[in-house]
């Protein structure tokens, strides 16, 4: 008797060998992380966009909305202005509302240099602030 329990106490005990499975995830951590920035599209612009968005600031007034579409057309509010009379009414406005400030919303479609000729304006007529809108992340509608 005493000579089965020597042989059972001296029998091999098996001991886990993690380090395959240690090798692997490895491999495949290294493979999400080259995989995934690769499957992000590229080159999709529709508005800049931020992470920290400043606290609404509430001034007497709310400001005036410029916008500028895709297709060119300017609003001021919700009114359609032509090139030439654009920056006329422009001044009338600041005129009677001196202490308004202007959000200028452009399409992402619009050429930078369109946006900033708009933004020039508004700063030679002289409003207190100018602010450009953006959408923040997260919140473009998904491509169809």
């Amino acid at each position: 008797m005493r000579s089965l329990s020597r042989r059972a106490s001296e029998r091999p005990r098996p001991v886990m060998n993690v380090t395959p499975l240690v090798d692997i995830v490895l491999v495949l951590l290294i493979i999400f992380m080259v995989v995934i920035p690769a499957m992000e599209k590229g080159a999709q612009i529709d508005l800049p966009s931020i992470f920290n968005v400043d606290e609404e600031a509430r001034s007497r007034t709310d400001p005036f909305t410029l916008s500028l579409d895709a297709s060119g057309s300017m609003y001021l509010e919700t009114e359609q202005l032509d090139a030439e009379t654009f920056e006329q009414r422009l001044r009338e406005a600041n005129a009677n509302e001196p202490a308004r400030r202007i959000i200028l919303r452009a399409d992402s479609n619009v050429r930078y240099a369109e946006a900033r000729e708009l933004f020039a304006i508004a700063q030679r007529i002289g409003f207190p602030g100018i602010s450009l809108r953006v959408s923040q992340r997260g919140d473009r509608p998904e491509d169809e």
